[in-house]
């Protein structure tokens, strides 16, 4: 029996989402210095996502079932979250890079790590 490789199509796809996530936290740590306070709070919570998503990437790899789990949970935030940015007028980007990196990156990801019925008879885990 062969072991399929999707962890480790989706712990590439996940290193990825996680240094997006990292240099959007980079990225608004400028305007902290220029006065917007709260910026630091979504600078901090961008980074912590960023480590969480590396962190449970690796036992992904591994085959760990908690860090499945986990990762199916947060992706399924991510599409939920921005199918409400395209949804509601917020003046949110809605351009291609936007569309690929917050709504086909997570799908992407929930793709591979989705459990298919009917593709072997047991499933080893």
């Amino acid at each position: 029996m062969s072991a399929s490789s999707r962890p480790e199509a989706a712990f590439v796809l996940l290193l990825m989402q996680a240094t997006f996530w990292l240099l959007a936290g980079i990225s608004a740590l400028p305007f902290v210095l220029g006065g917007e306070v709260f910026m630091l709070a979504l600078a901090s919570i961008s980074i912590a996502l960023a480590s969480v998503t590396t962190i449970a990437a690796v036992f992904v790899v591994r085959r760990s079932r908690w860090a499945r789990r986990t990762i199916l949970i947060l992706e399924s935030l991510c599409v939920l979250g921005s199918l409400l940015l395209l949804v509601l007028p917020l003046g949110a980007n809605r351009g291609p890079v936007s569309l690929l990196v917050n709504l086909v990156l997570p799908l992407a990801v929930i793709a591979l790590l989705a459990k298919r019925s009917g593709i072997t008879g047991a499933s080893a885990g």
